[in-house]
């Protein structure tokens, strides 16, 4: 290869490196352009010209002149100096104005570059969410609310999306921020090196999210396998993650290793909606407990009680609902037997708007015994329940139906096709039929005899998308409410709905109780990643076999139309192993945004309840 050509290709490789080196051409050309215009000045102009100038001061009179081109207008001398001064300008010109679109066209790709969201993040104690859905929305919404009266926080989201298309999003769907500053990446959370972008070393949680489509969860499996098989330099942050079917979850678990969090969201949109069907008003409880803007779980050490029975606990605080212990081992007692002596170094597990709003009363609430019910409680009886349309978690709500339900009731299944295999299934408690019938049509829901039923479940399409299937939900719930009305033999309605948009326009309908699994999701995945300890209380609330959240009738703990205090409705549960947390007004049932429920009531503030209301409790299933 000849020279020229070598040289060539090392000054093309050069040019190649980009904008520092242009710049540092450009340098190079403007300090040979200065020289060679100094020498030629030094040989050949005359010695008026040049004056007593030594040479360093003929070089920078030449830089001033190539740098500003004005400089040259005061310039005298013969032809040969005027020539070369004329020289150095032009020179000077067309170098500073290539400086000038080089460093302007650096910039400009520095720009796209960053608006890429290929960046790596340098931060400390931040969040960082793994993927994008409806769900990231509700998570950031949160997250804000919970850090709305602390020091500044940040949010890192990593998805396979356009940076500044997701910051849009999120500006648009979660409006003002805050002090919470949102941090967006384009990469894969599939990806490892894409993975590096977030600084998860120095994260304190890891959220993963849930993507659109029929393979959710091997993604999210995947992501968990690198989460697990990456080498921490530092402790590792909380890990949370949410699976879509039950059947993945032990795969799931498997991948994330012992430490990480992980939610099972299909059996929690089952529960939901089966536990619903008898107690109505069970998803609006737990949207106030899972959110950042009403009621949360604190864990509250409280040295005064060191010693005494948690059932003392129950009316100890005159603002905040104890509902169990978080052991000194690190162990969750939700609803403990109220004989348990509250260890040193035990924490109380209170139900508070504020951590700061906890606090023991100065003298407990009067209990007035009066006023505390002798019955012996509500007795279950077998019902007629009609199931609306057919998804994939039906099968799953008829089976934990069978076992809430009392021996004798019937479930009857109306949907357009007849689901064989789920229906021929023997059963203990249940007795299941089939009426064909579009969920949509008028004349198809009035002969099926509603008025035999008292509890109508709609569930949700899962087979279109998911705002069309809520518009379908609305148009079934209208008709269902309007024959209600015409039939004047009330029963109620739980309905499953996608969006908690929608749930807002449905709210016409009066519908006794909506499930949105999504956001109720959403919200759990939020709490855990703020407070890992929050894990055992979910986990036991949740638990079929644990202790869960009941609204049972107030006539099993008041006289109804009886002036107590909250104080007396706690002092009812205790001597039923139960905890208080707060009760429903059937009257305000469908009274938008808490729908009649009121959670953690002043212990001393009169009440009055009714047969219709409901006192929620925390309770044995």
């Amino acid at each position: 290869m000849r020279m020229r050509d070598r040289l060539r290709s090392w000054f093309d490789s050069t040019m190649d490196r980009g904008t520092p080196a242009l710049i540092g051409w450009l340098g190079l050309a403007s300090l040979l352009l200065v020289l060679v215009v100094t020498a030629l000045v030094t040989l050949f102009a005359s010695d008026k010209d040049r004056g007593d100038h030594p040479l360093p001061r003929l070089f920078w009179d030449n830089m001033m002149r190539a740098i500003d081109p004005g400089t040259m207008g005061a310039d005298v001398g013969d032809p040969v100096f005027l020539g070369l001064m004329l020289a150095v300008t032009i020179g000077g010109i067309f170098l500073v104005s290539s400086l000038i679109g080089v460093i302007t066209a650096g910039l400009e790709n520095r720009i796209q570059e960053l608006r890429k969201g290929r960046s790596r993040v340098i931060d400390t104690g931040h969040t960082v969410i793994l993927g994008w859905s409806d769900q990231v929305f509700v998570v950031i919404s949160e997250l804000v609310k919970a850090n709305a009266s602390g020091k500044r926080s940040r949010v890192v989201v990593l998805a396979d999306q356009d940076k500044v298309g997701m910051e849009d999003q999120i500006k648009a769907r979660v409006g003002d921020l805050g002090r919470t500053r949102v941090i967006c990446r384009s990469g894969s959370p599939l990806k490892r090196v894409d993975l590096e972008l977030t600084s998860l070393d120095t994260a304190r949680s890891v959220m993963v999210l849930s993507p659109a489509g029929d393979d959710a969860d091997i993604d999210v499996i995947k992501v968990l396998l690198l989460l697990n098989n990456r080498v921490w330099s530092a402790a590792r942050p909380n890990i949370v993650a949410a699976v879509q079917d039950t059947l993945n979850l032990a795969a799931a678990r498997l991948a994330a290793g012992p430490d990480a969090q992980l939610i099972d969201a299909d059996d929690i949109a089952v529960r939901l909606v089966a536990q619903s069907h008898r107690q109505s008003g069970l998803s609006t409880v737990c949207t106030d407990l899972l959110d950042f803007s009403g009621n949360e779980i604190y864990m509250h050490p409280e040295p005064a009680l060191v010693g005494r029975p948690f059932g003392d606990s129950l009316s100890s605080y005159e603002l905040g609902c104890p509902i169990g212990l978080l052991h000194a081992d690190g162990t969750v007692a939700v609803n403990p037997p109220m004989s348990t002596v509250i260890a040193e170094g035990d924490k109380i597990i209170v139900i508070a708007e504020d951590d700061l709003l906890v606090r023991l009363a100065e003298v407990p609430a009067a209990v007035d015994e009066s006023a505390i019910s002798t019955e012996d409680g509500h007795r279950p009886s077998p019902d007629r329940t009609l199931l609306v349309g057919w998804n994939s978690r039906a099968p799953r709500i008829l089976d934990l139906l069978d076992r809430l339900v009392e021996p004798g009731s019937t479930v009857d299944v109306a949907a357009p096709q007849e689901p064989i295999d789920a229906l021929a299934q023997q059963r203990t408690n249940l007795t299941l039929g089939f009426k064909p019938c579009d969920p949509t049509s008028r004349r198809a829901l009035e002969e099926l005899d509603l008025g035999s039923y008292l509890h109508i479940i709609v569930l949700s399409d899962d087979t279109i998308g998911g705002d069309h299937a809520d518009d379908r939900t609305l148009v079934t719930l209208l008709h269902l409410r309007d024959i209600e009305v015409k039939l004047g033999d009330p029963y109620s309605i739980i309905t499953e709905m996608n969006d908690d948009a929608n749930r807002e326009v449905a709210q016409i309908t009066k519908a006794d109780d909506f499930i949105v699994s999504n956001m109720l999701i959403s919200l759990l995945m939020t709490q855990l990643a703020e407070n890992k300890h929050l894990h055992g209380v979910f986990a036991d609330l949740f638990d079929p076999s644990g202790s869960e959240i009941q609204l049972k009738p107030a006539a099993d703990y008041l006289r109804p139309g009886a002036e107590a205090t909250f104080a007396t409705v706690a002092e009812a549960a205790r001597r039923k192993d139960e905890t208080p947390i707060g009760y429903r007004l059937r009257r305000n049932h469908n009274e938008a945004p808490h729908y009649g429920v009121v959670l953690n009531p002043p212990k001393s503030e009169p009440l009055t309840l009714t047969a219709d209301d409901h006192v929620i409790v925390i309770a044995v299933a």
